[in-house]
């Protein structure tokens, strides 16, 4: 098998010409002979002015190259689509499956023997695996790490939990213009990912889980000379596996480790977000993920770190306490240890080597943990045939079992329009219920399950609801939120059936979430849905690829022409 330059030559009909060509158009670079006998490390570039989450690239980017040259690997970078989840128009979501496909197939195109991705906003991680598990070449996953903590008012902040919290307040008259503005300079103090357990601390961690990155890759906080260090000691161990050709991530995506990735997720008080990814990067390879083995896992598996949105601390917090590492120790024969990652140690090796620190609170026991249950429940029923999802552990347990009366909106801007009108029919003990916002509806699946609180309630120091949708929420967001709602309204999912007025019964503990409304009722309304014609925005390009292929929230909102292994 070719390796290094001589790899994927480029078709000129004289394989001869062609590796002359490559080479003589590489020296233009000033390369010697020495350089490009080696073998090459691809190094993904996800750099973007638009990307302050991804604001240490540059750096990590060096310290990788330098750990390659000096394990006796050639690096070569290269650039791929960057995706930040407040800059991308509609979603991220949106956008994670072209990603996915830019990686995959520069990774083809180009000669390569072994692969660094750096990564970290929300959608980049899941998009880079699922590039990567799919072309199977050694891989080794760089996260950019979260920020550090801000402060305001001798508070502890941290985005975006704390971003939504502080905005519902604004909203709620309890903070003026002048202080939100303060708070906004304070949020983000550094460069890195939400320093919270939102969906890119949640998919770092699964990275490790899974084995793919080196140990405390998932922690180190974005700014500090440790991340550096990693860096380089991943671009090291990405030439050592260049030069052996393995481990490849078909070796280590077994489904021992597919199922540590989801007990970890469920300890982590993970995003709700991760499991859509997950199950995408599962389908990549011959191992699904089990929508009801997880909620298995959840409920065997409890909640173990204190971080915000379901406990109190921060990132850099749980790295200090000693990380993942010290949580697999804590979670001893839950996972399982023989699981082998990309750094050579089996998960439990590595929980063995794990740092004891004395007096830390944020990684507790089994015995002690901060909630019984894993953080997230798969729900069923009537409303959700093919499951809906619940992260219990940052909900207010007097709502997980709830009965109450649906307000309907039909869509993000009908929710925005209407939302705060003073004269909207709605009470504390109501279900708010957003629709058309699933993969195909919206597009995109926005994080717009995080229906705001209406301003008239929030005045009343209402602070949570029951709120259904088939949208995605942000990992950082609080609240009694049924999402993921499958199928999706907008292809005849029973969602589509509710009107204002309807009963909606939540039980967490049964894992129900139903629409009070009789069968023959039901399917009277369902024989009375119009046909709906594909929207404007599906005419041409990306768009229309993305509405004819989008899979539902059950099956990771992957292309279905992508799931799958690389065999025909």
């Amino acid at each position: 098998m070719a390796k290094g330059l001589r790899k994927g030559l480029t078709s000129y009909g004289d394989a001869g010409f062609s590796l002359f060509l490559r080479k003589a158009f590489i020296k233009a670079m000033g390369y010697s002979d020495d350089a490009l006998e080696r073998p090459i490390v691809g190094i993904t570039n996800t750099y973007s002015d638009y990307n302050p989450c991804h604001g240490n690239v540059p750096v990590l980017i060096e310290a990788v190259k330098r750990g390659v040259m000096l394990a006796g690997g050639m690096p070569m970078v290269f650039p791929t689509i960057s995706i930040h989840e407040s800059f991308a128009h509609p979603t991220s979501m949106y956008l994670r499956n072209l990603m996915a496909m830019d990686t995959e197939e520069m990774l083809r195109a180009q000669p390569m023997d072994a692969i660094v991705v750096i990564g970290g906003c929300d959608k980049t991680l899941p998009a880079q695996i699922m590039g990567a598990v799919s072309v199977d070449l050694p891989t080794i996953v760089v996260p950019v790490g979260p920020m550090v903590v801000g402060h305001h008012k001798g508070e502890v902040l941290g985005a975006c939990t704390d971003c939504r919290r502080l905005w519902s307040a604004h909203r709620a008259g309890e903070i003026d213009e002048a202080e939100i503005e303060v708070v906004n300079e304070r949020l983000a103090p550094s460069v890195g990912t939400c320093m919270v357990m939102g969906t890119a601390s949640t998919m770092a961690c699964v990275s490790e889980a899974l084995g793919l990155s080196l140990p405390m890759s998932a922690t180190i906080p974005a700014p500090h000379a440790e991340r550096v260090r990693l860096a380089e000691a991943s671009g090291k161990r990405a030439a050592e596996m260049a030069i052996a050709g393995s481990p490849r991530p078909s070796e280590i995506l077994t489904p021992a480790a597919f199922r540590n990735a989801a007990i970890v997720m469920q300890a982590i008080g993970g995003s709700t977000n991760g499991l859509i990814h997950l199950t995408a990067i599962a389908n990549r390879t011959e191992h699904a993920l089990d929508l009801a083995e997880f909620d298995q896992i959840g409920r065997d598996v409890p909640v173990l770190v204190d971080l915000k949105p379901s406990g109190e601390h921060y990132m850099e917090h749980f790295h200090h306490a000693g990380g993942l590492p010290r949580l697999l120790m804590q979670l001893g024969d839950l996972i399982d240890r023989t699981a082998l990652t990309v750094g050579g140690s089996t998960l439990g090796e590595i929980a063995a080597r794990a740092e004891i620190v004395p007096g830390q609170d944020v990684i507790r026991s089994v015995e002690d943990p901060i909630k019984p249950e894993g953080s997230m429940a798969v729900l069923y029923g009537n409303l959700a045939p093919r499951g809906a999802l619940i992260k219990h552990a940052a909900a207010s347990s007097r709502l997980l079992q709830h009965t109450g009366r649906a307000v309907v909106f039909e869509s993000v801007e009908d929710m925005a329009a209407r939302i705060d009108a003073p004269d909207l029919d709605v009470g504390p003990d109501d279900v708010l219920v957003l629709r058309n916002t699933g993969p195909r509806g919206a597009p995109g699946m926005p994080e717009a399950g995080y229906l705001p609180i209406p301003k008239k309630l929030g005045r009343q120091g209402v602070k949570d609801m029951v709120r259904i949708s088939d949208a995605r929420m942000s990992g950082t967001a609080f609240g009694t939120i049924v999402l993921h709602i499958t199928p999706e309204s907008a292809v005849g999912g029973p969602l589509a059936l509710v009107r204002n007025g309807d009963m909606i019964r939540l039980d967490t503990t049964a894992r129900r979430i139903d629409l009070l409304v009789d069968d023959a009722e039901l399917e009277r309304r369902r024989a009375a849905l119009p046909v709906v014609p594909p929207p404007a925005w599906t005419r041409r390009g990306y768009a229309r690829l993305f509405y004819k292929s989008i899979l539902q929230a059950d099956e990771g909102c992957d292309f279905d022409f992508l799931v799958g292994s690389d065999e025909l």
